[in-house]
């Protein structure tokens, strides 16, 4: 698995990287098959260390895992453990979606915007109906059942997933209820 461990204008030294790989590296051998890459960024906030890591599986599912905590191993611990916990209550599906699927999830591009606030335009009267673009970005848009929709979403932590539907090919979007319950918005058409 190759590993990238980065500091934002905090230097992340030879032991905390040993520390990130042999510890992530076990957690993420132990539940899930085929890890490709491991994207690990630390930062401060305030007071406290925020480590945010994100391991891509060879499947094209994710698992994201995010924890704060006023040391910086105490902040990677937290994380290590948010990530296992996700990972281990996916661990049989997970499996399961590796046997089920020879070839990668495929992707498809799309554009991704920004859009701003009421609050950040400086009329008072907007000039049109058309919002402003603040930024654009390029997204991916995984073609998976419903059911490993639902998983990447909660691996992810995300509180929606757009998707196409491999069964029907059209997109669909599963997101995380008021109620806690999952809602999955599938188009007629």
């Amino acid at each position: 698995m190759r590993y990238q461990i980065t500091g934002k204008h905090i230097d992340v030294g030879d032991a905390l990287q040993t520390h990130v790989k042999d510890e992530l590296g076990a957690v993420v051998g132990k539940y899930a098959e085929r890890p490709t890459d491991a994207n690990i960024i630390f930062s401060k906030s305030a007071h406290e260390y925020v480590c945010e890591a994100t391991v891509h599986l060879s499947t094209g599912l994710t698992a994201q895992a995010k924890a704060h905590a006023t040391e910086i191993y105490a902040a990677f611990d937290d994380c290590s453990a948010k990530m296992e916990k996700q990972l281990r209550r996916y661990k049989r599906r997970l499996k399961d979606h590796h046997r089920e699927r020879a070839e990668p999830v495929e992707l498809f591009g799309a554009s991704s915007y920004i859009l701003a606030s009421e609050g950040e335009t400086e009329a008072a009267e907007p000039e049109s109906l058309q919002p402003m673009i603040i930024a654009e970005m390029e997204s991916k848009i995984p073609s998976l059942s419903v059911g490993e929709a639902v998983m990447q979403m909660e691996l992810a932590g995300a509180p929606v997933l757009v998707f196409r539907n491999e069964s029907k090919n059209g997109l669909n979007v599963v997101y995380r209820r008021e109620d806690g319950n999952i809602g999955w918005v599938d188009p007629q058409g």
